[in-house]
């Protein structure tokens, strides 16, 4: 702890193994020392942010679909306006080409790039750090995508809907609190009260699969969402050298009642987002 507080949060470099040593000091350090990290972890959040996204957006690329309107709403179609407007490029002071728009476009989503949600389900239970960061960060990039609705669901042998700070990897890391049991059907029950139509909507349940409660409970669960036309995924929690470690029986259960359970980089977890919306 002390030796956190001596760095220099604009020179560090950011990794997950540093988040995870700050974010582990909450609890254990006065609120005035965890004042001065609030920086450091902004700043670690902020560039794995943003170096994740590099690699990621461009599987995710398409899925919406613009399309012009006159309408003053979303962002402007800059392409657009300007070939609409060649005429009225006036030369400027400097000499200069300068553009006199006479009629704006901007765009808005195609009709079919609309009602999908994506459930995250996340399990913060004992040793989740660094899946949990991860998560975070995906949770920010995916939602935004114009054409879906994220939501942010953790569980231990509780549930807390955190959906409302889906798009803030920072706030949501500094909210999370991991330790505790593991009640995976507990949450996927409450995650299906989100699943309002079914067809369109993706579960994600990033977890170790060390149930703690009734395997069963779990296999209900999971046939439920399956069965109502719900796209199911698990994802196998990754250990802090970024290895697989789940339960093989429970996640083996989890695949027979319908839910595939992958070991995917963030990458590979775009991909498959964007080719179920597609």
């Amino acid at each position: 702890g002390d030796a956190l507080l001596e760095l220099d949060p604009e020179r560090v470099t950011p990794s997950v193994e540093l988040l995870e040593h700050v974010l582990s000091l909450e609890g254990a350090l006065p609120e005035a020392h965890l004042a001065r990290l609030r920086r450091l972890v902004e700043r670690c959040v902020e560039e794995l942010t943003r170096a994740l996204a590099t690699r990621v957006r461009p599987a995710l690329a398409g899925i919406a679909t613009p399309r012009p309107t006159r309408r003053r709403r979303g962002p402007l179609d800059l392409r657009r306006t300007v070939r609409a407007n060649l005429a009225t490029v006036r030369t400027g002071e400097e000499g200069t080409p300068v553009l006199h728009p006479e009629q704006l476009f901007f765009t808005t989503r195609g009709r079919r790039s609309i009602d999908w949600r994506l459930v995250l389900v996340v399990d913060v239970s004992g040793s989740m750090e660094p899946s949990t960061i991860y998560s975070a960060m995906m949770a920010a990039i995916l939602s935004g995508i114009p054409a879906l609705q994220v939501h942010f669901v953790t569980f231990s042998t509780e549930v807390i809907d955190l959906s409302e700070r889906a798009g803030d990897p920072l706030a949501l890391l500094l909210e999370i609190k991991v330790g505790g049991g593991t009640h995976i059907a507990k949450a996927l029950r409450y995650a299906r009260e989100l699943c309002t139509v079914p067809q369109r909507t993706m579960l994600v349940l990033v977890s170790d699969f060390e149930e703690g409660y009734s395997a069963e409970g779990l296999v209900s669960e999971i046939r439920h969402l399956r069965d109502s036309g719900v796209k199911l995924l698990g994802l196998a929690a990754l250990d802090d050298r970024g290895k697989p470690r789940y339960h093989a029986g429970t996640a083996a259960a989890a695949v027979d009642a319908g839910m595939p359970v992958a070991a995917l980089t963030p990458l590979e977890l775009a991909r498959w987002v964007a080719e179920r919306m597609r």
